[in-house]
Parts: C-alpha cells; structure tokens; sequence
C-alpha cells in the first residue's frame, strides 16, 4: 500500500478548510512567508488570497479620492468575509484581481475550495469577523528601517514607482497603518520580527540574512524539532559562519509563550529534526525549489518552524466535531460552521 502522509491522509477524509492569516504592514514581507507557508504545506493542497484583490478603487481613483489603500473605506472588507465564510463551507466564489503593475482590477475570476486557504494582506485578521474564520495567525513585523528598504527597492524594481514617490507614499500611509494595520498585531498567534543581523547590516539584501524573532502566544502545538542539537566536533571544524539561536521565555501573565531568535548562517542541520517532520507529515521535502544548500536563513527557518506549528495545529483538530481555531491567548476555540 502507497504512504500517505499524515497531513494529506487528515485533509482528505476531512471538510474544513483550515484558514491562515497572514497580516502586516505594505511591504512587509508577508507575501514571502504566504508563499513559503503554501508551498511547504503542498501547493496542490494550499492556495492564497491576496487581499489586494479586495481593492475597492484602482489606483487612479485612490489617488483621486485620497485615499489609501491602508484605509478599511478602500476595501471590500464585506466581501471578504462573505467570501471566506463560502470558502470554508466547501463553495467556490467569484473574485477580482488587483494588478500591482498597473494599478488596476480585473475580473471577477472563479475560484474554488481548497483545504488549506491562506489569507495574504494588510487586512487578514481586521475584523472580529475575519479574526473567527481564521484557524491560524500570523502578523509580519520588520523593524521601520528594514521595512523602508525593502519596499524602496520592491516599489522602484517591481512595481514601476520611481524613489521619489515611494518615500511619499510611505509619508502619506503612515497614520492608517498605526491606526489600522498594526493593532491586527496583539491578535496573532505568532509575530515574526524582522531586523538587521547583529552581523553586518549588509547582509540583509546582499545574502537575505536577517535577524528574525519569533514571538509567539501561549499554546501548544509546536512542532518536534524545537530541541536543537549540533556536533559541536564537526561545527568547529568545518563551520566558518557566524549564527545565534536564542530563546526567551515568555510571561504568560503577559500573554506571551515565548520567543525564538535566529540570526546568521545557520547550518542545515539545526533543523534536521524540523525538516524531517515537516517531510514525514507533508510527503514532500519542504526545502524543494527554495534555495538552500548547507545552510539555512533565519528567515527561512522561521518559515520551516511556523509551517510545523501549523501542521501540529492541523493534526490535532483531525477528531474535532468542528474546526478550531487559537485564539491570541492560545486556548483552543471551536468554530461552528
């Protein structure tokens, strides 16, 4: 008889659709952990939304009415939730499409079910609404000075803006990200800081190393693989990079579960064990078609970490009579349908 893997074997004998929010801030880097997060799960059995397709107005007419897309009055939030809600119960919906290139929507485009749905965008978990459909969620949190060099470089590179209009733009989005996006933070599961290595701030774009905290609230679905463990033998010997890896325990009176810092080049096998839960419960290696070779980025091991928490998350709602999801103090809650 073929294996099948654990989660494959759950998800097929399964209706929920298990939903994933995936917040920040307008170049924050959350499509990356979206995408990282699909991929590793299977993109055969994951899809995402990007939130952006949710855009009211194109950019034209933004600009016209003056408003940001930070703004909740420059999305369809309704919509949204509608169309989760239809989502989870197994119905395909109609959606629009936003195209970042030139600014505009297109559509609307059928689009069906699947078993894992990722939800990508500055508004994933904005409302108490979205925030009940959601079984999982994760707030992308860069240091200012990071986040302001990445989106210089996306907008001027990808996006067609000059450097000019970037740096307004991000003048002109400030008040609605503190006033909209950055409270979804106290409502994630798990927060990933992103700041400069304590090893060199070049390194960020010019080897994608940064330092990368994890924060996460009290809860305990996380992965085997946590417990870390080297030949310190053949580290000194062959190993010429430098790393971190800390941990800090969190108040839970604070509503904190603690905290994991990755920072450096980190040597493949830190996360042997990670890696081969991740493949045994998936039936694929999670590292296919990402690049790395004898070491990790911390961005990618916190990528590897969170994609076992969630599959931990998963597994463990396989007997439920109905799906559940973790609330920001991290007790279980069921959802009805």
């Amino acid at each position: 008889m073929d294996y099948i893997a654990p989660l494959r074997s759950v998800l097929t004998s399964s209706d929920l659709v298990y939903v994933i929010g995936v917040a920040g801030d307008s170049g924050s880097g959350k499509t990356t952990f979206a995408s990282a997060i699909r991929h590793v799960l299977g993109d055969d059995i994951a899809a995402t939304i990007s939130l952006d397709d949710y855009h009211l107005y194109d950019r034209k007419e933004r600009k016209v009415r003056g408003i940001t897309p930070l703004s909740p009055l420059a999305n369809d939030l309704d919509r949204l939730e509608r169309d989760v809600s239809l989502l989870r119960q197994g119905l395909p919906i109609e959606k629009h499409v936003y195209d970042h290139t030139t600014g505009t929507i297109r559509g609307p485009f059928p689009f069906q079910p699947v078993k894992i749905l990722v939800l990508e965008g500055l508004f994933s978990f904005f409302s108490e609404e979205l925030r009940r459909l959601c079984n999982f969620t994760l707030y992308v949190d860069p240091d200012s000075d990071v986040k302001k060099e990445w989106k210089l470089k996306r907008d001027t590179s990808i996006r067609g803006y000059t450097e000019r209009e970037v740096r307004e733009e991000r003048a002109q989005r400030e008040a609605d990200y503190v006033t909209y996006i950055l409270p979804q933070r106290q409502h994630a599961n798990a927060v990933a800081g992103i700041s400069f290595s304590r090893f060199g701030r070049g390194l960020g774009w010019e080897e994608d190393v940064y330092r990368v905290t994890l924060t996460f609230s009290p809860w305990d679905h996380y992965p085997p693989g946590e417990t870390l463990s080297f030949d310190p033998g053949n580290l000194f010997r062959t190993w010429e990079k430098p790393f971190s890896l800390l941990f800090r325990p969190g108040d839970s009176r604070a509503g904190a579960g603690g905290t994991l810092e990755a920072d450096g080049f980190l040597p493949i096998n830190s996360a042997a064990n990670l890696i081969r839960y991740l493949e045994k419960t998936t039936g694929r290696n999670p590292l296919s078609g990402m690049q790395a070779g004898s070491m990790l980025t911390p961005i990618l091991f916190a990528q590897l970490f969170l994609c076992g928490c969630i599959i931990m998350h998963r597994l463990s709602l396989s007997g439920a009579d109905h799906p559940g999801k973790l609330t920001s103090s991290g007790k279980l809650q069921h959802l009805s349908s």
